[in-house]
């Protein structure tokens, strides 16, 4: 007798199979938004990245299992929601320090890491740092999250991208709009330009961006690097910033010519009812992984 229902798997994707042993790709879920410092929300990304990832169309497969664009479903794995510490963001930080050491770096996973708020990319980068000695951050921003401390805590999302620079790691910052006097003048050192290179607002001249960075990349986007026009669910908007078609571009040189050792998509607050955004970043990290795994 035919079935009159179906079940659909609750994992990204929606796909059938899931192997931690056999994966290549673990993805990480980290509802965390203790430090945000305007619009609240980030917490519910992941889950809302998830959600909407199930509706893809190109994550669809056929009856042997094998995606439209020719990898399988045990090359992915989403992992359980890390819940991370309240005590103190310093804390939180180094609970995906450890979360990312556990299930990725020592078990030779590509991670593809999903926020929460941006602070957590330093814990990310300091677990790659063990195994990746030489690597940069290639980031794509609204804001430079350049400050030394903000609101107290030096492990808030506005300095995230201090911290990675305290790792010793070089950045390239694209979609820059906002800064201020104290981030002006950290920029402006001798020290500073030697490890940060910037590119602001809708300038992406893919090669120059290629340029600047090493073999080895890891790639943090924070979604209000985009334009809000395509890109409103976000903690704190700014005007202008990257079309979709400019981020795939980038994205297609990055993974064409480095070597993306992992990469994570940030800082989606979604806005009830109103489910575009969240489309969009679930459609974003599906190129993240058909970029890495074909």
């Amino acid at each position: 007798m035919k079935k009159l229902y179906e079940q659909w798997k609750y994992n990204f994707g929606a796909l059938e199979k899931q192997d931690f042993e056999k994966s290549k790709l673990a993805i990480f879920q980290f509802p965390y938004d203790s430090t945000v410092s305007f619009g609240s929300g980030a917490k519910e990304g992941p889950v809302a990245i998830v959600r909407n990832s199930r509706f893809l169309d190109e994550m669809w497969s056929d009856e042997k299992g094998v995606l439209l664009d020719g990898f399988i479903d045990t090359d992915i794995f989403l992992l359980d929601e890390f819940i991370l510490s309240r005590n103190s963001a310093k804390e939180a930080v180094d609970g995906v320090t450890e979360a990312v050491g556990d299930w990725a770096v020592s078990k030779n996973k590509f991670p593809l890491v999903l926020g929460g708020e941006h602070s957590i990319t330093s814990g990310v980068t300091r677990a790659l740092k063990k195994k990746n000695k030489n690597f940069a951050v290639l980031q794509i921003d609204a804001h430079t999250d350049l400050l030394n401390s903000f609101e107290g805590s030096k492990y808030s999302h506005a300095c995230v991208m201090r911290r990675i620079l305290d790792q010793n790691i070089k950045i390239t910052q694209v979609g820059i709009r906002n800064t201020n006097p104290e981030v002006k003048e950290f920029m402006g050192r001798a020290d500073t330009k030697k490890k940060v290179t910037t590119f602001y607002g809708t300038d992406v001249p893919v090669a120059k961006i290629l340029k600047s960075l090493p073999k080895d990349v890891y790639i943090t986007i924070d979604l209000d690097g985009l334009d809000p026009s395509i890109m409103p669910s976000v903690g704190t908007p700014e005007p202008g910033g990257l079309s979709w078609e400019r981020l795939l571009d980038l994205l297609n040189g990055v993974f064409k010519s480095k070597n993306i050792i992992g990469a994570d998509v940030v800082e989606l607050a979604p806005i009830h009812g109103f489910e575009a955004p969240n489309f969009l970043a679930a459609k974003l990290v599906y190129e993240l992984i058909k970029h890495k795994l074909t």
